[in-house]
């Protein structure tokens, strides 16, 4: 079975996004001859010499019509050597929500930037977010650079423009990776360009087939929110099925309950297939108890050595996703793991300008694509970590409670850390 990386791609508008995931799907022969033929007609209709390989994704009329991403598309592809998730996120500032949502999954991201202007407001922008969701590798892909004429000076400033950047986010040197490309002409993308002789390092595709996708949350402590009690009256048969957040679960496992704080151990670690050693973070399970527990879908399995917290007081960061404004005093719905709890919104915090990477005044309310602190009440007590530690029981979702339309995505504490 070959492994899965989930990838996002950002960057400013014009940088070559959707061109250079077109690229990636034409090179690897992961589309089919009809859609090929269907751009090489429309871009005859636009008067080009060569196809426009954004077309393989931007596919909303708006999106052909302005040149333009609008939504997130994701896109699913696969080499001899690994299968990928790919979601190509929006570049406008207006459509920052649709970054935010397109990364939250993601174990790696791409970053474009133009060749020609290098690190911009909305490269700095885009930083901040993925830094805000924690996602772990970062790419930094100068696209264009044929446009440059393959200056190798200047793109070797660029990444140190964005080194700077990223170390100030919290990035690790060894998590970010620069590749110079041309996702037009296919520079570096799939093949390796001659142009380039300078540059040592790997293609993008063989980065991606190559770069570790063990999730961070495989070595955080064991979480596993549960999502159906399975019973079996014949057998006496009682187990807990969820998907393991965090962590590594084993028979003999010391567990707490949690929130209402009873221990036990694990007696079995089972699937359709038969019963496991081990379970480790992103497999789905049911969990034996050695004892009888009240235990009920919308609790968490935790090591009892490292639990979360219980509360229902969160400083919180919010993603505010929304047409509708949120101000203090709102009364929503709050989907953490597998349970829904009622919730009251506090005091607004310090909104973070992206601009700039730093924290400003408060606002009075929250507009689309505003991030800021925030305090919330919930009426259940919930166990969790902060966002930065383990971000399966650190995030959480807003709901309205009339449609049950998604407002907010929510991260408990500040995973940006940065002083105000």
């Amino acid at each position: 079975m070959k492994d899965l990386l989930r990838f996002a791609t950002a960057g400013s508008v014009d940088d070559g996004k959707s061109t250079l995931v077109g690229r990636l799907l034409y090179d690897t022969k992961s589309v089919l001859a009809d859609q090929i033929e269907a751009v090489q007609r429309a871009s005859v209709d636009k008067g080009l010499s060569t196809p426009d390989l954004s077309l393989l994704v931007d596919g909303l009329r708006a999106e052909r019509e302005q040149g333009i991403t609008i939504d997130v598309a994701y896109r699913y592809f696969s080499t001899p050597t690994r299968e990928f998730v790919l979601a190509d996120t929006p570049g406008h500032v207006q459509y920052t929500r649709n970054t935010v949502t397109g990364a939250s999954t993601a174990e790696l991201a791409v970053l474009l930037v133009d060749a020609r202007y290098g690190v911009v407001e909305q490269t700095r922008r885009h930083a901040a977010v993925l830094a805000l969701l924690q996602v772990p590798r970062l790419v930094l892909a100068i696209n264009k650079i044929d446009l440059i004429g393959y200056d190798q000076a200047a793109l070797e400033a660029i990444g140190k423009d964005f080194a700077g950047l990223a170390r100030s986010l919290g990035f690790a040197d060894d998590a970010v990776v620069t590749i110079p490309v041309s996702a037009l002409v296919g520079d570096n993308v799939v093949d390796r360009s001659g142009h380039t002789p300078w540059y040592t390092g790997p293609t993008l595709l063989g980065h991606l087939e190559s770069v570790p996708v063990t999730p961070p949350e495989a070595d955080s402590p064991f979480r596993m929110p549960v999502q159906y009690v399975i019973r079996e009256h014949a057998s006496d048969y009682r187990g807990y099925a969820g998907q393991v957040a965090s962590g590594t679960v084993r028979p003999g496992d010391a567990v707490v309950v949690l929130p209402g704080g009873a221990t036990t151990t694990v007696a079995g670690v089972d699937t359709a297939d038969g019963p496991l050693d081990a379970a480790g973070a992103g497999r789905s399970v049911t969990v034996r108890l050695a004892d009888d527990i009240d235990l009920s879908r919308g609790d968490v399995l935790a090591a009892a050595g490292a639990a979360p917290r219980v509360t229902n007081e969160l400083d919180a960061t919010l993603c505010w996703l929304s047409d509708k404004p949120l101000r203090p005093g709102a009364r929503l719905l709050l989907k953490h793991g597998t349970r829904t709890t009622q919730v009251i919104v506090g005091a607004l915090g310090q909104r973070l300008d992206t601009d700039t990477v730093s924290y400003v005044d408060a606002p009075e309310q929250l507009a689309i694509n505003d991030i800021a602190r925030v305090s919330l009440r919930t009426a259940d007590a919930l166990p969790v970590d902060d966002y930065a530690d383990i971000r399966a029981t650190g995030g959480f979702l807003l709901i309205d409670p009339p449609t049950g339309n998604t407002l907010a995505a929510g991260l408990v504490g500040d995973p940006l850390r940065l002083q105000a």
